[in-house]
This record gives structure tokens, sequence and C-alpha cells, in this order.
């Protein structure tokens, strides 16, 4: 496909440098994919259209383009077991393998994926997770991240000091997901950008998924709501007679799910 004239004026400084005698118009196969760090202010519509939806490229002095984005609809549902996978990691500046099943009758797993590496909201959460790993630890959690990015990237990544966009040294791994297949096993895969969205699991020791959240590329996660819903999943795990409230912390009374017990917590708040 022949660029447009606003390629070509795009690309001229470039082509000056490239030669001084070229006197053809170049032709590249433009990808509108180009255009992804947009998407970051976009929203995902209902998965009740399955309709193709056009993309707005258009920028104007006094408005910004919107990225609607597709994801599958073939969520994994919390209750059931979560899609296993194994795959090549950076953790300590070293490349490793990542099993997530090695965790069974072990840990809490907090899996969560960001889109891509050397981005803008990404490292914000991806080092809040690192700077409170130890808290997670003691509650007998792993922390895992993941994105479609390549471990040389994500090693490039974490060798670039934080006041430069990078991350620094992280206390858990981040996977790579090249194949894209995890991310598309667990819902969160944008199939036409080839992206995850900010999706966030919490599965427990047996490998089932008890929580899920997932935010559109322009929404950043919580780490206290993460880990305040972790703690609420392992209270009524160790106290299957009781469930948690809204906003429930440890400490703080639980609920008895009986029409007549109940009525303890509601007479007390």
């Amino acid at each position: 496909m022949a660029c447009s004239a606003t390629s070509t004026t795009l690309i001229s400084s470039i082509a000056a440098a490239a030669t001084a005698t070229t006197t053809k118009s170049m032709a590249f196969p433009i990808s509108k994919n180009i255009t992804l760090p947009n998407s970051f202010f976009g929203t995902r519509k209902s998965f009740q259209s399955r309709a193709p939806r056009s993309i707005s490229l258009t920028r104007g002095s006094h408005s910004r383009s919107t990225f609607v984005v597709k994801a599958s609809s073939e969520l994994p549902l919390v209750g059931n077991i979560a899609p296993d996978f194994e795959a090549e990691a950076v953790f300590d500046q070293e490349f490793i393998n990542v099993k997530l099943s090695d965790y069974i009758g072990k840990k809490y797993v907090i899996l969560f994926f960001y889109p891509l590496d050397f981005t803008f909201v990404c490292p914000t959460e991806i080092t809040a997770f690192s700077d409170r790993h130890e808290e997670f630890e003691q509650i007998n959690t792993e922390v895992l991240g993941v994105s479609i990015d390549s471990v040389f990237s994500h090693l490039a990544w974490v060798q670039t000091d934080r006041k430069s966009g990078g991350l620094g040294d992280l206390k858990y791994p981040l996977i790579s997901d090249v194949t894209k297949s995890i991310s598309k096993s667990y819902g969160v895969l944008i199939p036409d950008q080839g992206v995850a969205l900010r999706g966030l699991f919490i599965i427990d020791k047996e490998g089932v998924i008890q929580h899920s959240t997932i935010n559109n590329l322009a929404i950043g996660r919580s780490v206290d709501e993460t880990k305040r819903t972790l703690q609420a999943l392992q209270y009524v795990q160790e106290n299957p007679d009781e469930v948690c409230p809204a906003g429930w912390k440890p400490g703080e009374k639980s609920m008895k799910p009986d029409p007549k017990l109940s009525k303890d917590y509601f007479a007390a708040i």
C-alpha cells in the first residue's frame, strides 16, 4: 500500500538521511498497530456485541482518539481450576522457567497481566507489587507478572532505572507470553492488538481461581485491595462457617451465613 502524503511527510527526514537521490515514493505496508499507545486512553465495550467495531484514528486540537478493544468472551470462571502454563521468565536478572502448577499445595498466587513493557501505567503497578512483596510472602503468596513481551525486553526493563521509566530489581518473576497463549487462556488477550488487558487473578493453594478483576488499559490496579481480598479469601477458607462482609479486613467482625446468626453482625455495626 503506497504511503499517504501525511505518512511521507512523517518519514521524509529519515528518507533524506538514507538517500539524497531518491525521487520515487516509497511503499510500506503500514499497520494500525503503530498507534497502540492511543489505546491507553480507551475503554472496552461489553461482550454483548460481537460485531466489528470501527476505530477512530483522528486527532483534533480539542479531542483525542478513542480506542475500543474486544477481548475473548470465554473468561475462566471463578471457582474453576486455573489454566496451567509453563513459560520463561526473568527473575533476579536471570532467565528462569515458571510453571503455575508447581505452586499447588504450597502457595497462593497473585497472577496479573499487563499490556507492554516500557509503557506508562504498567511500571507503577509492577513496582508497587514488588515494593510490598514481603507482605505477600508473609501470607504465603507468590506474585507473578505476565506480558506478551520477550524475556529480553523484560531484562532490559529491569536493568533500567526507575527514574528513567524502568523497573529496577524486582522481587518476583516477570513471565514472557510471546505466544500469547497464557493471555488467551485467561481471557484477557485483545486479539486484534496482540496485548493483554489488566487482568488479575487470585489462585488458591488448590489451583482454583477464587477472584478475578480486569481493568481496561488506562486504569491501574490497587495493591491494597488485592491484599485485602486475598486475606478475606484466606480467612473464609480457614473459617468455612463464616463469610466476610463488604470492606472486611483482618481483625474485623465477620458474619455467619445464616438468617438468624447473621443478626449478631448487623446488631454490632
